[in-house]
């Protein structure tokens, strides 16, 4: 993984590999909470999808010229949460991503998406537990009006039923 994080609802302690209230692994301080528009884009986003979503946590990553992200998947969330298939909504802002898609094992075909500033993927359902990442993100393809550089994805997702 290289990425710059920030959590918000929830903080993800990458050496326990848990969520959790306090950024235990980082400055002890409380989580900030997840601000009520951004549950609601996720509310939507999972809504034209199909599923509904009440988001309680958000990863905001940021990636820069050399950011990636391996294959991974996102199955930390409760066994409520992960047996119902509440999906994952991910909200692309800046540089263009090539994100990969694959199936249930980390050996099954991958496929490779362009994902551009603005962008939204939504997966649940039987699809909730598919490995994904992204490979590489292109270089100064953020909107100008935007006035960044790099890709911020917001990953949103309910961490309990």
């Amino acid at each position: 993984m290289h990425v710059r994080m920030l959590c918000l609802g929830r903080h993800w302690n990458g050496k326990s590999y848990t969520y959790e209230s306090t950024r235990t692994d980082f400055d002890g301080l409380p989580v900030p909470a997840l601000p009520d528009n951004l549950r609601a884009l996720a509310s939507e986003c999972a809504s034209a999808a199909g599923m509904t979503l009440a988001a309680d946590l958000c990863i905001l990553n940021h990636y820069d010229a050399g950011g990636r992200m391996g294959l991974h998947q996102d199955k930390d969330e409760s066994e409520k949460s992960i047996a119902a298939g509440l999906p994952v909504v991910s909200v692309s802002i800046g540089d263009t991503a090539r994100f990969l898609f694959g199936g249930l094992r980390r050996r099954d075909p991958v496929m490779a998406l362009t994902l551009d500033s603005g962008d939204a993927f939504v997966f649940g359902g039987p699809a909730r537990l598919r490995f994904h990442g992204v490979s590489r993100t292109v270089p100064e393809t953020a909107p100008r009006e935007l006035g960044l550089s790099g890709r911020f994805n917001l990953t949103l997702r309910q961490y309990d039923v």
